[in-house]
């Protein structure tokens, strides 16, 4: 085995064997999980179904009976006065009184909702929505004009757009321009989030083993380009289990929850068609929304997509991580970096900024020049990929990635082979610009 395969070996089994490592790993999918879950859970186990009666005091004599009793709120109309009422709150047990005052058709402030408790928002909204069909059912009455439901029917008529792609052999499928967006930005959320994590470790980690002097030990057996590449690489593959275990686990909740919360379903559906015949068929609701929902996701190149995603990943992160390994190597504590981050930085939230303004214009000339420039290529490009980016792009883009990265790899091992030896001075950037033509 090569020394540069015993330090991948090592950097990797250090880091995977750590608690924070497995602990991260399997906690993080669960969070992903409890957002989706808990807030369906809470809503079920919190609500009160008990049955509340709401007393009616109506003084204008208008709204009989217009308000609609529900499976947990009555309505109970009264001749009574509001004092009358407001005396037997506690007796009769009523959960609120309503006083109309006025007519509302005039005086449209004028109902008022008593309670020694706080009345909860779907109840009021149910009420005036109800009073508010009311009044403008009367209001049309008035008017006197023939078919006028049918007239302003036809006035809020709205225009639904349905997205559909062809696909490469002509056939069609109904997208989703807003599913398309989301996967864009999420997935160059990742990169960024993964490229500057798992690079701060590369850092981190050359300046522990400098500033503990194991470096020494290391390089008397092993070049400086060997180490660096073995800490790079084995970090790298750190961050693919972590995320292939965050793929397949996620999935695994989702599938649980999916049987939990979903249970109509229908689990054996594997073509766009059967997904949205089974939405048709079934009752409107978050089912029916979310077999629809399914059904786009597969308008999606999704192989296309997830393998795209791993090449940008482990390119962006290997040329960054070389960048901040010559960093970890030029420094001798963490206060010391930061002259040196600003530069390296600055592209990698540049191309977030980008990405989010190529969600809107995802084949504008910014965008473009952006997904090919490899600095910001590996988050810029991923936005761009679910709208369907030409095969030539992709391969330009993908080479000159590449190419950097064997570039920035030169430069950053002429660093950190001078570098990792030297302690105890500050460091500036004439003095790197002499190391990177130091021939010795």
């Amino acid at each position: 085995m090569s020394k540069t395969s015993l330090i991948i070996q090592r950097e990797y089994l250090t880091r995977v064997k750590k608690k924070s490592f497995i602990i991260m790993t399997f906690l993080t999918p669960v969070l992903f999980a409890a957002l989706i879950l808990v807030p369906v859970v809470l809503s079920q186990t919190m609500k009160d179904d008990s049955t509340k009666v709401i007393a009616v005091a109506d003084e204008t004599g208008l709204y009989n009976n217009v308000l609609q009793n529900q499976d947990y709120v009555k309505f109970q109309y009264s001749s009574e006065n509001f004092k009358t009422l407001e005396s037997e709150f506690n007796s009769k047990g009523y959960y609120a009184i309503l006083n109309i005052t006025a007519d509302l058709e005039k005086y449209p402030d004028s109902v008022f909702i008593y309670s020694n408790k706080q009345v909860s928002l779907d109840i009021q909204g149910m009420i005036s929505k109800d009073l508010k069909n009311y009044i403008r059912e009367e209001k049309k009455k008035e008017y006197n004009i023939a078919n006028l439901d049918n007239i302003l029917a036809d006035l809020n008529k709205g225009v639904n757009i349905t997205s559909i792609k062809w696909g490469k052999g002509g056939e069609a499928r109904e997208s989703s321009t807003e599913l398309a967006m989301a996967i864009g930005y999420i997935s160059a959320f990742i990169i960024y989030m993964f490229i500057f994590m798992y690079g701060v470790q590369v850092m981190r980690g050359v300046i522990e083993e400098k500033t503990n002097r194991i470096v020494e030990v290391i390089v008397s057996s092993v070049k400086p380009f060997q180490l660096m590449m073995g800490k790079v690489i084995g970090l790298a593959l750190v961050a693919l289990t972590q995320f292939l275990l965050w793929v397949i686990l996620s999935g695994v909740l989702i599938s649980v929850i999916k049987v939990l919360i979903l249970p109509d379903m229908p689990h054996d559906a594997n073509t766009q068609m059967q997904l949205l015949n089974a939405a048709q068929e079934m009752p409107q609701g978050a089912g029916a929304d979310m077999v629809r929902f399914m059904s786009k996701i597969y308008s999606f190149n999704i192989y296309e997509i997830l393998s795209f995603f791993i090449i940008y990943f482990i390119g962006g992160y290997l040329l960054y991580a070389a960048l901040f390994a010559a960093i970890g190597s030029a420094v001798d504590n963490d206060t010391d970096t930061q002259q040196f981050m600003l530069p390296v930085t600055i592209p990698m939230v540049f191309a977030l900024y980008v990405a989010i303004s190529a969600i809107n214009n995802p084949h504008g000339p910014m965008a473009f020049w952006c997904s090919l420039i490899p600095f910001t290529s590996p988050i810029v490009m991923m936005v761009r990929i679910p709208f369907e980016v030409p095969a030539w792009q992709l391969l330009v883009s993908v080479s000159l990635l590449i190419l950097t990265f064997i570039g920035m790899i030169w430069v950053a091992s002429r660093i950190y082979r001078t570098g990792i030896l030297m302690y105890g001075k500050k460091v500036s950037y004439k003095e790197i610009f002499k190391w990177l033509r130091y021939k010795g």
